[in-house]
């Protein structure tokens, strides 16, 4: 496993700042999730670590070591991209091996570590067949599992999954969250967009805006305690209501902020909001009702099992205690 610092980070093309100086440790054996917005950097944040874009200032350092300058086959590091990158010609065995077979191991060596990353995989039963012959979901196992047989320090994830369906996203991420409890002793970094991978895969968060450092913490921490309007607006699936004008005033801020969690619909006259239900979605556990209360964009209201609200339905709404956020004119917590 490896410790890794960045410090005062930055990478430039030319004229253009991608990278605006990070500072960030990742502990060893940690998982982080880099998010953020398309263009946010992360990505290229993850290839500087690689070693595959180069640093244009500061200091990254594995486990105390300075490796500005250290090609990536040194660095102890896999990493799995979401195009798979196999090789079409070589079977499953031969793709898992060949970065073994490159760095000279023995064929005992080669098959004993295939073997047993296959086995972590369940994929014991394709090392026969060719890529062709595989499914998204197989192909991205077997690109895990080669990353697997090279023993890394640092495993790298680009957006793994955005490739695979629905169904696969969530059979191949039980896969990954599996591989960090049988690893523990490898520290990951996991880029991706998707909110659910982020909550449920990370051990910490780090969330990224034009370049930058927006907030660092554990899922809960950066569900239940945001430090700006962005990350409030950015972490959790649906996205947090934010109210602004006479609502906000009401709370003696700018713009109030409330999860569809935290809103409860109580009998007529003991609300603080009240609207016309303007549509339902019916999710099986869940029923969200988007409330037209006045506010730039419907309230999500969340409620538990199915609710048989008819549309037009006025209902009142209170927040819950202790649940409100609010932000001041800079969008920081009041």
């Amino acid at each position: 496993m490896a410790n890794i610092q960045l410090k005062a980070l930055r990478k430039s093309y030319g004229a253009v700042d991608v990278i605006k100086g990070v500072d960030l440790e990742i502990k060893k054996g940690e998982f982080m999730v880099f998010v953020g917005p398309s263009g946010c950097g992360k990505s290229t944040l993850l290839r500087l670590i690689s070693g595959l874009e180069s640093i244009t200032s500061g200091d990254m350092l594995f486990d105390g070591e300075r490796v500005n300058n250290v090609i990536p086959s040194k660095r102890g590091i896999a990493m799995v991209f979401q195009s798979y990158a196999l090789y079409p010609h070589m079977k499953v065995r031969e793709n898992m091996a060949f970065g073994m077979k490159l760095a000279g191991a023995s064929q005992a060596e080669r098959d004993e570590r295939v073997m047993k990353a296959a086995k972590m995989l369940q994929i014991e039963h394709l090392l026969d067949r060719l890529p062709k012959e595989l499914s998204g979901g197989q192909r991205q196992r077997v690109a895990i599992g080669r990353a697997i047989t090279r023993d890394p320090r640092v495993f790298l994830f680009d957006e793994p999954l955005s490739n695979l369906d629905a169904a696969l996203r969530v059979a191949t991420r039980l896969e990954i969250a599996k591989l960090h409890h049988d690893m523990n002793d490898v520290t990951m970094i996991y880029v991706t967009h998707d909110q659910v991978e982020a909550m449920t895969l990370a051990d910490r968060i780090c969330v990224l805006r034009d370049g930058k450092v927006e907030q660092v913490g554990t899922p809960t921490e950066l569900y239940e305690n945001p430090n700006s309007l962005f990350v409030a607006g950015f972490i959790g699936s649906p996205k947090m209501n934010f109210l602004e004008g006479d609502f906000a005033k009401a709370h003696n801020c700018a713009t109030l902020g409330i999860r569809s969690e935290h809103i409860e619909v109580v009998p007529e006259g003991q609300g603080e909001w009240s609207g016309k239900v303007v549509h339902a979605e019916d999710l099986g556990s869940d029923t969200y009702l988007f409330v037209e209360v006045g506010a730039a964009e419907p309230m999500i209201v969340r409620r538990p099992g199915k609710q048989d609200v008819p549309l037009g339905t006025v209902v009142s709404l209170r927040p819950l205690d202790g649940h409100v956020h609010r932000f001041n004119e800079s969008g920081r917590p009041v």
